[in-house]
């Protein structure tokens, strides 16, 4: 289990210095073995940051990250795989090589390293694209060969930032299917993107950052909860008047009126819709994530 506790980070100075800025002001969450967590705010908000300081690249002004219940280490962060924002790839050299020399960075045996990329290169659909060098490789194909450098040594924990930047809906699919398959082998994975639906698809836990804080977190059912369901209610054909003194606003579409509404009793409204004309919906509809998002960044 990954534990993030009130994380601090500051750029350009003291705090509250001139020019400078507040990157981090107390970010914490908890990742949990096989759970995957979408990490979601807008530029800037620190996300890229946090990932960044788990894994070592940059230290905090003051918090704490740890692993299993101990404190992260060198040789603990050796064991997770990482995917920057910024890829780090070697644009010469060939795909398969590339992430045989990561899995050998890694500290596997040649032998090992080639089986690894082997089964990579079959799994994400690159097994033509082997031979191929990384600059002569689509954007999707960059990308998966960025997800197999961090998956070859088989971590413990994945770190992924933006990883669907740029796709096409073929190569989320890979990608999606790869990491879900980790997830569910118990590994915890955590990844930040910008596609608040494919989050909401994918991911069991989210976290919703904004100006270095974090605004909300949780499964996406107990998010959705915290923020209620609007009942919806379409009728055909319906007399005239019937939602008089109901709460909510009505809205006129054809021959059908749509009662969007957060309150009220809805037996009663139920019961004035059916002796109005024709039910053809109701029902109460739960937030979206970009909905929860947008609330919670206001």
């Amino acid at each position: 289990m990954l534990e993030i506790s009130d994380l601090r980070k500051h750029f350009g100075g003291a705090p509250g210095s001139p020019g400078g800025k507040q990157a981090l002001d107390g970010i914490g969450f908890t990742v949990r073995p096989g759970e995957m967590f979408g990490f979601v705010g807008a530029n800037g908000a620190g996300k890229s940051t946090t990932m960044r300081i788990v894994m070592g690249v940059l230290s905090p002004d003051s918090g704490t990250v740890t692993w299993q219940g101990e404190p992260l280490t060198y040789a603990g962060r050796q064991r997770f795989g990482y995917m920057p924002e910024e890829r780090g790839l070697y644009q010469k050299m060939r795909a398969g090589e590339q992430i045989e020399y990561f899995g050998r960075l890694h500290g596997m045996s040649p032998r090992q390293a080639k089986k690894a990329t082997e089964d990579l290169l079959e799994r994400l659909g690159l097994t033509e694209r082997r031979n191929s060098t990384v600059e002569s490789l689509s954007l999707g194909n960059q990308q998966r060969v960025q997800l197999a450098v961090a998956l070859v040594h088989d971590p413990e924990l994945l770190i992924l930032d933006e990883p669907f930047s740029g796709l096409d809906p073929i190569a989320v699919d890979a990608l999606a299917t790869v990491l879900l398959e980790r997830s569910r082998g118990g590994v915890p994975v955590i990844f930040s993107s910008h596609q608040l639906e494919l989050v909401e698809r994918l991911c069991d836990s989210v976290g919703i950052v904004s100006a270095g804080r974090m605004v909300a977190s949780g499964t996406v059912e107990d998010l959705r909860a915290a923020e209620g369901g609007t009942l919806r209610v379409v009728v055909r054909d319906p007399a005239p008047g019937w939602a008089d003194g109901l709460p909510g606003q009505v809205s006129v579409q054809g021959d059908r009126h749509v009662l969007v509404t957060e309150y009220g009793d809805d037996q009663e409204i139920l019961r004035r819709a059916m002796k109005a004309g024709q039910v053809e919906h109701f029902g109460v509809e739960q937030p979206t994530l970009t909905e929860i998002f947008k609330e919670a960044v206001a």
